[in-house]
């Protein structure tokens, strides 16, 4: 007989219900499932690049129709608000179709011209991509690697956190309702050891792993043996630079929003905030209206802007953070406990933290939660010695009026993005990665096909 397969039960964070329950795969029906991957891998090479394009968009246009009950399971699995929940729908939809408008350029042979010789660069499918994104934008996240890979001519076996387990199977119910061959983009669900069995198993041709730094080396660990470079999207501890010259109404409306949108529980939330001595104290003044406005409550209902903490372990970890900031000598203005609404939710309130010190946790670490932790600094030197010393380094931000500050800073700012007068958002048009423990590779843009492709040198004397 048989032993009964094991199941993963996610709770909702803010009923503490059973959100839903999936079957986890044991080791016979992983190499199933990665057989069947490889068999669609050498079939889907083939194909032409307009019918890879085609698919993609059929695939987008089915989870569209299902925004609805989509949105649904993303909120009762993460907690996310129910309106913010439908947007990533939509974000991702229009993040794949930025990446099939450039697939036919990015993906072009590169002709060198030489009198008696034809000479080409070409890139060439990897064949099985595992991808394994994360609970905190579960379709974003996911969307990054699949459509692009899908785009490339490989095969995709989506193995999703177990915070949101349905999501993988929304993908590849998608791809099938548009007409993909059979396997093309396959959904598993398994526990840690068995993810890392596959990122070691000859049948997986790349890997792309969004999640945290520890996460990140366990990737790298399981593919040590394989030559493989997995691509890894990882933590970030953003700051943001206020600058003197800054228009502070814009820099508080929209440092707070990176810091609190998704209960900050995003890799490029900001998360250090500097602000020169000159507007300290009006940021801190104008920041305390906006923290103060975010609303608890049940992410299904329209008013609520600040939905529960996913991860049930992570309210103490806050908890903690917040501790560490008053002991030494941060001074909470809003917020900064745990909290519930009419007994139910794990939820952290928004905070702000003022007169911060470099030597703080929530100066150090990801915190992942929604606090605006706020510092002085006399110059910009010091904000950007401040903000390189992190060993993080996924995105930056600066608050200035003046072009040229911008663009001296960003010259030296040791991070995959740097942004002016923008924050927490992530352009198709350009290549998103992380520098140091951030991550390495990047996902989107043109150079998003790389990690997803081989290049070839042809080479005919003619």
């Amino acid at each position: 007989m048989s032993a009964k397969p094991q199941t993963l039960v996610v709770d909702n964070p803010f009923t503490g219900e059973p959100a839903c329950e999936v079957e986890l795969a044991d080791g016979r029906v992983a190499s199933g499932v990665l057989d069947r991957a490889r068999d669609a891998a050498r079939l889907w090479q083939k194909s032409p690049l307009a019918d890879r394009i085609a698919l993609c968009e059929r695939a987008m246009a089915a989870m569209e129709a299902r925004t609805e009950a989509i949105a649904a399971d993303i909120t009762r699995m993460m907690g996310k608000p129910l309106g913010q929940a439908r947007g990533e729908v939509k974000t991702t939809a229009a993040r794949a179709r930025y990446m099939m408008s450039v697939a036919g350029a990015s993906l072009a042979d590169v002709v060198l011209p030489l009198d008696g010789f034809e000479r080409r660069i070409v890139r060439e499918p990897v064949g099985v991509v595992l991808d394994l994104p994360a609970w905190n934008y579960p379709l974003l996240t996911a969307v990054n690697c699949v459509v692009p890979a899908i785009l490339a001519g490989n095969a995709v076996i989506v193995k999703h956190s177990p915070r949101t387990p349905l999501c993988g199977e929304h993908f590849a119910r998608a791809f099938a309702e548009a007409g993909a061959p059979p396997h093309l983009v396959q959904a598993i669900d398994c526990d840690h050891a068995q993810s890392e069995r596959m990122v070691a198993d000859d049948r997986v041709d790349h890997v792309v792993f969004t999640g945290s730094v520890f996460g990140g080396h366990r990737m790298v660990e399981a593919a040590a043996k394989r030559f493989l470079h997995p691509t890894l999207e990882l933590g970030g501890n953003d700051p943001a630079y206020v600058a003197s010259d800054c228009d502070l109404a814009q820099a508080v409306e929209n440092v707070v929003d990176g810091a609190i949108y998704n209960a900050g529980q995003s890799c490029c939330a900001v998360e250090r905030v500097y602000v020169h001595k000159s507007v300290y104290g009006r940021f801190v003044e104008a920041a305390e209206p906006l923290v103060r406005a975010y609303v608890m409550g049940d992410p299904t209902h329209a008013d609520t802007t600040l939905g529960p903490i996913a991860q049930r372990a992570h309210v103490a970890e806050l908890e903690a953070f917040m501790g560490d900031a008053a002991a030494r000598g941060g001074r909470v203005i809003a917020g900064g406990k745990t909290a519930s609404v009419d007994g139910r939710g794990r939820f952290f309130e928004a905070t702000l933290v003022a007169d911060c010190d470099q030597s703080m946790d929530l100066f150090n670490r990801e915190s992942f939660g929604p606090i605006v932790a706020v510092m002085a600094v006399a110059s910009d030197d010091e904000a950007l010695a401040k903000m390189n010393d992190s060993r993080l380094g996924l995105t930056a931000s600066i608050w200035t009026t003046d072009r040229e500050r911008a663009a001296r800073l960003s010259r030296s700012l040791e991070y995959g993005t740097v942004f002016m007068n923008r924050c927490d958002y992530l352009d198709p048009a350009q290549p998103w990665g992380g520098w140091k423990d951030s991550g390495r590779g990047v996902s989107l843009s043109a150079l998003g096909f790389e990690g997803l492709t081989r290049p070839k040198s042809i080479h005919f004397r003619l």
